[in-house]
């Protein structure tokens, strides 16, 4: 008598399917940056420094972002920075 056909062998597929499932989760829960252009930073950077959480530095041409005090000096950089940075944050917050 033969064994089991190895092509009804299904035994890995929940393997398979809790990976999809994961990286579905990481993905839904990254944030997207490439979507900043300038005129989104110029108005995210306005805000922040309105709110105080960016302090411009004429003399040095930089902005400075207080909560994590990293320095920069371009505005598209700085509103990438603070999406990850506040998603980093909220991510940390869920997960206590």
């Amino acid at each position: 008598m033969a064994g089991p056909d190895p092509h009804d062998d299904t035994s890995a597929d929940h393997e398979q399917l809790e990976t999809e499932l994961l990286a579905q989760d990481r993905d839904a829960a990254s944030v997207a940056t490439a979507d900043v252009d300038d005129a989104t930073a110029r108005s995210l950077v306005d805000d922040l420094i309105d709110a105080d959480v960016v302090t411009p530095v004429p003399e040095d041409r930089v902005l400075v972002h207080e909560p994590s005090v990293t320095t920069f000096d371009s505005t598209t950089q700085l509103a990438v920075f603070h999406r990850g940075w506040t998603a980093g944050r909220d991510a940390d917050a869920e997960a206590e």
